[in-house]
């Protein structure tokens, strides 16, 4: 198999070497042996020199025939100020409404490439490209029409435009927000067809409401500025928001369930995700103020739709306005579209004059800054790793993410993340091991299931900081052989309330410890218990009593169900006082299930968490 490009080679502009660029968000190191942030192995890899290749004569040459400037094809209209920062950079050839097969004609002859939603960058596109192509740029958030895989395994940088579209989309909501209180769509078309219904369309004040923001990330902590401006009592549900942020603009953080029972209005704000698809069930509508208002300028399948009708038939929800939806243009004779009580628009949340240009400027940046060498803050797909440092570090890798991804459902809804800390255990010297992609691994496993956030070794930093996240890391030296480079790493979370009692450390912290075992990543401690269970499929803790008949009860309750238990472990204190168990799934278990496993009087809390 062949190496993989070094990021350096990656990012290499033919005109001269790339410029080295601060870290953005470098991690604090106290503790212990503090780890060098540019040294070891991985790194020197990561800050090698370009190396020669059929790719890289190709640049060269290609570059030389341009004058040494390199050449961006924009695929799809594109503002004039982005055009014109482009064009100060580089020779820019704007080819619209191009076929498949004439793209990948042209990408042969391109340096980067600048794309909005319609054109479809495939891996045959980058086939194509023969390695020339080393940037694609998507103006826009979303990135569902650029093969990711394809794109990495090419070298290529992809990186986004996600910021511009902020004060559009929060507008946007707040308009709906309005529209939809006052009936203002349905007075239109009223009037409009001759009618005169005063009487009709009386609606209802915003002043004195609450206001639920359900995702309070960018767009949905502007909502909130908005709003409170309209007179609006304001509360947000957001797992990762800091606490602090919210306050600062007289927002309280709730949990999802306290949110959603009191709000008069509800905005959302939240990414698509696993978590998030349909969270917005018949169970969670059953939950809300009866006459409940919603809007969404969020992703459309984040709400069942077909529950959200049910629930304004049945007059739980009042009204809702739409922007966006599961299947987008929806149906003509969608009954939702169609409902009474329902405003509708057709994905208009960033369709300003200025978010366009700033969307168009934000690219273009991003794009120069690439093709200039430049760590991309916005980069959405990671760069290639040379394959023998990656096959020394992959299991710990996977791990790393695991660790991440388990210990952030383990955080009670309301608590805002603000510092990780994360140990890691080796016999090895701090000079030849460099944990970037271990600590970047780590955060993509806390970040990316609450937030629409790609996390990567070129942008996990940055990431963090956006969402003010400090990342701490220590080293523990152990003694031992050092051909293994690592023998744990934990995760503590700080301040913040856990759904599992458990999971805290004696320092109140949620820690939790992973190892490599057989090459595979292991669970190894949860707060202060002792466990050992591979960190693949599901994961149900158990706190209980330790007393016999426990553990067979709980397998009981499983088994009757249909779920298949594919392992098992228990760590106590003490013989007949605490005792965790983890038990692995391959099947979810039913709500009637957990219930039951609740309703044992020696369990004194549970949780699922999905691996």
């Amino acid at each position: 198999m062949a190496l993989a490009t070094p990021l350096r080679h990656l990012l290499h502009a033919p005109a001269g070497p790339p410029a080295r660029s601060s870290d953005p968000a470098g991690p604090s190191l106290p503790t212990h042996r503090a780890l060098p942030p540019s040294r070891g192995h991985l790194s020197a890899i990561l800050a090698a020199a370009p190396r020669p290749s059929s790719a890289a004569t190709t640049r060269t040459a290609a570059a030389a025939a341009a004058g040494g400037r390199p050449t961006v094809l924009v695929t799809e209209k594109l503002g004039p100020a982005g055009l014109d920062l482009l064009r100060e950079f580089a020779n820019v050839d704007c080819a619209y409404e191009l076929t498949a097969e004439e793209l990948r004609a042209k990408v042969s002859l391109v340096d980067a490439l600048v794309v909005r939603s319609a054109t479809r960058v495939t891996r045959e596109v980058f086939e194509a490209a023969r390695g020339r192509l080393r940037v694609v740029g998507r103006a826009g958030v979303g990135i569902d029409n650029v093969d990711l895989r394809a794109a990495t395994e090419a070298g290529c940088l992809v990186v986004n435009a996600p910021t511009a579209n902020t004060v559009a989309a929060a507008e946007h909501a707040v308009a709906l927000l309005a529209a939809m209180a006052r009936n203002v769509a349905q007075a239109d078309a009223s009037l409009k067809a001759g009618k005169w219904q005063r009487s009709k369309f009386i609606g209802v004040s915003l002043v004195g409401k609450t206001l639920a923001v359900m995702g309070f990330g960018k767009v949905g902590s502007e909502v909130a500025r908005r709003a409170k401006g309209l007179g609006m009592d304001i509360i947000a549900h957001d797992p990762y928001a800091p606490v602090d942020r919210a306050r600062a603009i007289g927002v309280d953080l709730v949990s999802f369930d306290e949110a959603i029972s009191t709000a008069d209005f509800i905005s959302l704000h939240m990414p698509l995700t696993p978590s998030t698809e349909k969270i917005f069930d018949d169970e969670t509508f059953a939950k809300m103020k009866k006459g409940v208002r919603i809007v969404n300028v969020a992703r459309g399948g984040v709400v069942d739709e077909d529950a959200l009708l049910r629930a304004l038939d049945n007059g739980t929800v009042a009204q809702a306005a739409l922007d966006v939806f599961t299947e987008e243009p929806p149906p003509k004779d969608s009954k939702l579209v169609q409902h009474e009580n329902v405003t509708v628009t057709p994905h208009l949340g960033a369709s300003t004059t200025e978010a366009q240009e700033g969307v168009a400027l934000e690219i273009a940046e991003a794009v120069i800054g690439a093709l200039r060498g430049d760590l991309a803050a916005t980069a959405v797909n990671a760069p290639m790793v040379p394959d023998e440092v990656l096959s020394e570090l992959s299991p710990y890798v996977v791990l790393a993410e695991k660790l991440g991804r388990l210990v952030v459902q383990l955080v009670a809804g309301g608590s805002g993340i603000k510092g990780v800390k994360v140990v890691y255990s080796s016999a090895r010297d701090p000079d030849d091991l460099d944990t970037r992609i271990l600590r970047a691994m780590v955060t993509k496993g806390i970040i990316e299931p609450i937030s629409s956030a790609f996390v990567n070794i070129v942008n996990a930093d940055y990431v963090a900081k956006q969402r003010g996240l400090q990342i701490v890391e220590e080293r523990i030296l152990l003694d031992g052989s050092p051909e293994i480079p690592l023998d744990s790493i934990q995760v503590h979370l700080a301040n913040v309330e856990s759904k599992f009692g458990g999971a805290l450390s004696d320092a109140g912290d949620i820690r939790v410890e992973g190892k490599v075992k057989d090459g595979a990543p292991h669970l190894t401690l949860v707060g202060s218990f002792s466990v050992d269970v591979s960190l693949e499929g599901n994961l149900l803790l158990c706190r209980q009593v330790d007393q016999p008949g426990i553990i067979g009860k709980v397998g009981s309750i499983l088994g009757n169900t249909n779920v298949n238990v594919s392992f098992m472990s228990v760590g106590r204190t003490a013989p007949g006082k605490q005792a965790t168990m983890a038990i692995g799934t391959d099947e979810e278990p039913a709500k009637e299930a957990l219930k039951l496993i609740g309703e044992i009087p020696s369990v004194v809390e549970f949780v699922f968490l999905k691996l």
